[in-house]
């Protein structure tokens, strides 16, 4: 494995051949530099050639040709990923599957819809909004396609309540490594019949196989969202009311954490004031349902819980402005944090629920320890927090140095607190030495044995995940 032949002039015409279309068919210089890197741009790698499909069967020949020849492939979607997923580390093939964003289906008596991988998140959400329906998963990049969503089994914020991508997806075409086309799972509610290979594509960050469709569960539209905006007095008292509110089983949509000095990032960002100044630390909440009076029942139990536990105030948001104004600054965390340095890397661990407290202070404290700026904010309610580690004016040298220490001292202490690696954002290129830290030998010897099973020449985004 690994012996990959390089593109050659022969290469190149076969798969202009296959595509039809020369402006579809990028090599050299003119591949684009946003094709040698991902949203955080920590990896960087050129294919070969880039290739702006617009079909399974597209996908098949090219995969078939590159099984033949040995060639490795890159799978990519918006890029929009933090770990090196979608980056052509061995060169080769890459697969832009953007103009593959079609609704292939509504089937309103199944509550399912039928997609292809290039659909955005927004363009999917907003879609099914319009029929009165409802798609839970909610990452907080929405101009993610859906098949990057599949591929890192992304959550976001109504986790806690609707759970993740992987709860939402009930049937998968793929074209696996030699351009076999197949599906896995499909509209059935229930299924027991052998292995669940589907569930093994979601989540593989596009090593096992080349998701070409995806048949998605629905829900019914709720008619009413609320939201409750929460400060409290210190970080500290905001992340230990969290358990307090899962164990009153009034369980919100949505529990985010917020400090003020990201939401001041948030602010410059988006050239507009957060709602409230009051306070340095806030729990963020969401309630949904079918009638306003069936929402304040279950949030009034929390608000009270909340200022129980010291908090200074409860402020609703029952608007559609006010609405939009809370989740737009929470939406703008990311690219503001980015917008405040240099550069920076991420770490995206989760930890149980009940030790998120341990987790949030033991991040506020390592700032110190390292020497290094650090901001932090997360779904509080399942236990996935994101930690940005700052370059700002520091040497190549010492930022390397200083973040390599920080990165191993929070990978360490989300194990200690008996959390994972990654909560969303996979594990891609950049965090493969962690993922191999964190977990027993014999279940990375499984993984690559999976891997070897499905793509036994290693052609399919080869050194990544569990690879060495």
């Amino acid at each position: 494995m690994g012996n990959y032949k390089k593109l050659d002039d022969k290469d190149i015409a076969f798969i202009k051949n296959v595509i039809g279309d020369e402006e579809r068919v990028l090599v050299g210089e003119n591949i684009n530099e946003e094709y040698s890197h991902d949203e955080l741009g920590g990896t960087s790698s050129y294919p070969d050639i880039v290739i702006k499909v617009k079909s399974a069967e597209e996908i098949s020949a090219i995969m078939k040709y590159a099984y033949e020849q040995t060639i490795p492939v890159t799978p990519r979607g918006s890029g929009t990923g933090l770990v090196g997923s979608s980056v052509a580390i061995k060169h080769g093939i890459m697969i832009d599957t953007s103009l593959m964003n079609q609704v292939l289906e509504l089937d309103e008596e199944n509550l399912t819809i039928t997609v292809e991988p290039g659909v955005l998140l927004m363009e999917l959400a907003s879609y099914v909004e319009e029929h009165d329906f409802f798609y839970p998963p909610d990452p907080g990049e929405k101009s993610a396609t859906i098949g990057g969503n599949i591929s890192t089994n992304a959550g976001g914020m109504r986790a806690v309540k609707y759970g993740v991508t992987r709860d939402y997806v009930m049937g998968l075409e793929v074209v696996l490594p030699n351009g076999e086309i197949t599906q896995f799972g499909g509209k059935v509610v229930k299924n027991s019949s052998g292995y669940d290979l589907k569930d093994l594509i979601i989540g593989s960050e596009g090593t096992l196989g080349f998701i070409t469709k995806a048949i998605l569960k629905l829900l019914p539209l709720p008619k009413r969202v609320i939201s409750l905006l929460i400060p409290f007095p210190t970080l500290e008292k905001a992340i230990d009311t969290v358990p307090e509110i899962i164990k009153s089983k009034a369980i919100p949509t949505a529990i985010e954490f917020m400090q003020r000095e990201v939401i001041e990032d948030a602010e410059e960002y988006l050239g507009k004031a957060f709602p409230d100044k009051q306070s340095d630390a806030y729990l963020l909440l969401k309630f949904d349902g079918n009638s306003t009076e069936e929402i304040e029942e279950t949030y009034d139990k929390v608000a009270k819980l909340c200022l129980e536990q010291g908090a200074l105030d409860v402020l609703i948001s029952d608007t559609e402005e006010r609405e939009e104004s809370l989740w737009k600054a929470r939406g703008a965390f990311l690219e503001a944090i980015k917008g405040s340095t240099t550069y920076m890397d991420e770490v995206d661990m989760v930890v149980p629920r009940n030790r998120v407290n341990e987790m949030v202070t033991y991040l506020h404290d390592l700032q110190k320890t390292v020497d290094i700026r650090i901001k932090s904010f997360g779904h509080a309610g399942d236990g996935n927090l994101h930690a940005y580690i700052l370059k700002d004016e520091l040497s190549d040298e010492e930022w390397e140095k200083r973040m390599r220490n920080a990165m191993e001292l929070i990978y360490r202490k989300a194990h200690e607190l008996r959390g994972q690696v990654s909560g969303e954002h996979g594990i891609g290129f950049a965090k493969k030495p962690y993922l191999m830290e964190s977990l027993p030998e014999e279940n990375i010897r499984l993984m690559n044995g999976i891997k070897q099973v499905f793509d036994p020449k290693n052609i399919l985004n080869p050194h990544k995940v569990a690879q060495i």
